[in-house]
């Protein structure tokens, strides 16, 4: 079953044309990787679909429901109540806050941390042990890695159906994304549904079930993530490189 499915999705960003029809399907319970070279539209798609930039033409629907595009348009708090959560590429934490802080204010249903849920608490801090040891700690004053688990701990402290994550691996060090593959490969067994925008494309191949790949706005790619990863010819015909040269 297909949670999420664009089609032919156009967006506009001002004058400019950025998306120009995208097709796309995010099955349930399954990692979806979307590929492409820099500016070929992938953070565009995402802040499409959560409503931060409205599609111009074509469709976005959620679970069935139409979200974006001719069939209806949601703004970016309904699509948030509807159980999708965005973690942007800046990763969206506030710096002057401590963790604790971040967390509880992405806890809707809490006001004060001892409302929030103790079990997924635990939960989280066994995928991101630091957020445990730093709880008290400014959240600006982390490590990028540690931002990074924070922005995505911010984004599964309650339980959501789909998340959308861009570029989480962006500017960390080698063993960093080590750890970080670990930790959403743990959040991969519970068959939470991603969508995850990535340049390293070992991460990618770790990571991915199915695999979209984007070119001037369109995608021009999707099957297997294994399908990608296993043919040299396919990686170079559409990403220009080899995912083997990036273990």
């Amino acid at each position: 079953m297909n949670l999420l499915t664009l089609g032919a999705v156009h967006t506009h960003i001002g004058a400019y044309h950025i998306l120009h029809g995208v097709d796309l399907v995010v099955p349930a319970g399954q990692v979806t990787m979307l590929l492409g070279r820099n500016g070929a539209g992938k953070t565009t798609t995402l802040r499409t679909i959560m409503g931060l930039w409205p599609a111009s033409k074509g469709t976005v629907h959620f679970d069935g429901q139409p979200i974006g595009g001719q069939d209806g348009r949601c703004t970016t708090p309904e699509i948030a109540q509807l159980g999708i959560a965005y973690v942007p590429e800046n990763m969206g934490i506030f710096a002057d806050l401590t963790v604790r802080e971040n967390l509880l204010l992405a806890a809707r249903n809490a006001r004060t941390v001892e409302q929030m849920d103790t079990a997924r608490l635990e939960w989280l801090f066994g995928l991101f042990p630091a957020l445990k040891k730093f709880w008290l700690y400014p959240a600006g004053k982390l490590s990028g890695g540690q931002k990074q688990m924070l922005a995505i701990a911010r984004a599964m402290v309650e339980e959501q159906r789909l998340l959308l994550i861009d570029e989480p691996s962006k500017g960390l060090a080698p063993a960093i994304v080590q750890n970080l593959i670990a930790a959403l490969r743990e959040l991969k067994r519970t068959q939470t549904t991603v969508l995850l925008v990535e340049q390293n494309f070992a991460m990618a191949r770790a990571l991915g079930d199915r695999v979209a790949v984007m070119d001037n706005g369109r995608v021009v790619h999707h099957g297997p993530m294994t399908e990608l990863a296993e043919d040299a010819a396919l990686q170079h015909r559409f990403l220009g490189l080899s995912l083997g040269a990036h273990q």
